[in-house]
């Protein structure tokens, strides 16, 4: 079964690599090629492995400068600079997440009580009609049954009033 590539340089950018994966007799097809047979085949795709292995070398000296030109004019490179989040600031995105969450939950809330009123009992009946309905869940994922779950319980801390049976039963009302 061959090893099918889109492009040469997707597989490598250095001659050394292919060559030996050439003389190792793996089948390699590449999309955007001819079939590759022949001493005449392996030379046009050693040429193109050098050509991608020349152009990497080119994006790398290209890089190098960018990055040590940004360091002379002062910008700071790399990821963790030190930095931490004050209390405070961490306190206020807390806030702004529990506070989205809960809005989240007040837009649902309706949608739910209706869907229980139309015999969704279990939370992966109404997991699973959120789902044919088309809403997407918190991070645009499927719904599950926690996610309902968890759900329910923000609509009714922040109603205080039930609109689901109570969650003593836990698993079995998953189910």
């Amino acid at each position: 079964m061959p090893l099918v590539v889109a492009k040469v340089d997707r597989l490598t950018r250095s001659v050394a690599y292919l060559s030996r994966l050439l003389e190792a007799g793996v089948d390699v097809r590449f999309a955007d090629l001819p079939a590759i047979e022949g001493a005449t085949g392996k030379f046009l795709l050693q040429q193109m492995a050098a050509v991608a292995e020349l152009e990497a070398g080119m994006i790398s000296a290209r890089t190098k400068a960018a990055l040590a030109a940004a360091k002379r004019r002062g910008v700071k490179l790399g990821g963790d600079r030190g930095e931490r989040l004050t209390a405070k600031a961490r306190a206020a995105g807390n806030a702004a997440q529990w506070a989205g969450a809960q809005a989240r939950a007040a837009d649902l809330a309706d949608t739910v009580k209706e869907l229980q009123a139309a015999g969704c009992e279990s939370l992966r009946a109404i997991a699973a009609e959120l789902e044919a309905r088309g809403m997407p869940a918190a991070r645009g994922g499927k719904w599950s049954a926690v996610q309902v779950s968890r759900l329910l319980e923000r609509v009714n801390a922040s109603t205080a009033q039930r609109i689901s049976r109570p969650f003593g039963a836990g698993a079995a009302a998953a189910q």
